[in-house]
């Protein structure tokens, strides 16, 4: 199993949207995916369920969000394996919970208090880590695509520690430009604390401890515009300057690259399909899963085609890079 985080400092860059289509795209390509939603805002689990399912869960309460599987390891009982959604045979959900943000204060204290080598404080700081590896198993998922919230808290710090790698969606401005600098600095900074936790980590435990492998392997420029099938000049002015500043402070290296389209480390340049998504919002589909039903008529229909192949080369990407790395 292979779990990747799309992470970005910046809000409002596209982050959910395009882990809900790469997921499904996943499963288009046959492969078993599963797509966690570990933003307290739970965006990613709205776009998956019809508001009658949602209404089942969070009215009713039922318990069968991700804080209903990290409660009991709070409280110092047994851990409880989480629900999976099953959106179909090859795509599950793990579904979010706006009480997540709760969480934060009670991972704060158990990173600081693993370092004295406290056994509750690993367990606690490992949680994301055994669900993953326990959802996986669960569901035999080859890949794990993980959605957080925009910001550098104690729960995307667990969790990125728990992830093997790293996907940042940015925008073409100069906000993503700092939240780039931002989030390769505090990635870094994470690393090495958590290794010198490991050194203190208890001799006899449980569980899992994770590996913090968390590997940046690029980066997806959001939403441009598009003239004679090329990004517009203003958009560039931004986009061209993402390649240094993701080299210099993700990367730890000083390339100068001029061109975003000729770097190695863009993933994908993706186009912004205004009209399809509220369509897709709609449908609960993927954009590129519409059908006349759902309103793409027209010119729709071409741009649906060309929404499929530009969502597969981007996935299929993903997939080449993570085989890749070790």
């Amino acid at each position: 199993m292979k779990s990747i985080i799309f992470f970005n400092n910046q809000g409002g860059v596209g982050k959910t949207t395009t882990v809900y289509h790469v997921a499904w795209m996943l499963s288009e390509l046959g492969i078993k995916t599963i797509a966690v939603d570990l933003d307290p805002q739970s965006n990613l689990t709205s776009m998956f369920l019809t508001p009658s399912r949602l209404e089942d869960i969070y009215e009713k309460e039922l318990p069968i969000t991700i804080l209903d599987s990290i409660n009991p390891v709070v409280s110092g009982d047994p851990y409880q394996p989480v629900h999976i959604e099953e959106i179909n045979e090859n795509l599950g959900l793990i579904l979010g919970n706006l009480s997540l943000s709760l969480f934060e204060d009670k991972l704060s204290d158990a990173w600081l208090k693993s370092l004295g080598g406290d056994s509750y404080s690993f367990r606690m700081t490992s949680i994301f880590n055994t669900i993953f590896n326990e959802a996986s198993n669960k569901f035999q998922a080859e890949i794990l695509l993980i959605d957080v919230g925009p910001n550098l808290g104690a729960i995307n710090r667990a969790v990125s520690i728990s992830s093997d790698y790293i996907i940042m969606p940015v925008a073409s401005d100069l906000f993503s430009l700092q939240g780039i600098k931002n989030l390769g600095q505090t990635l870094g900074k994470w690393k090495r604390d958590w290794k010198q936790r490991l050194d203190q980590k208890p001799d006899k435990i449980t569980f899992e401890i994770p590996t913090n492998k968390s590997v940046p392997i690029g980066y997806i420029v959001m939403q441009y515009s598009a003239k004679e099938s090329r990004p517009v000049k203003s958009y560039l002015r931004w986009a061209n300057r993402i390649p240094s500043v993701f080299a210099e402070y993700v990367l730890g290296n000083s390339t100068q690259i001029q061109s975003v389209e000729e770097d190695i480390y863009c993933i994908a340049l993706l186009k912004h399909y205004r009209s399809l998504a509220p369509m897709s919002m709609e449908s609960h589909k993927p954009i590129f899963l519409l059908k006349p039903a759902d309103g793409a008529i027209g010119a729709h229909v071409y741009a649906v085609q060309r929404s499929y192949q530009e969502f597969e080369i981007l996935t299929k990407s993903i997939i080449t890079r993570c085989k890749n790395i070790h």
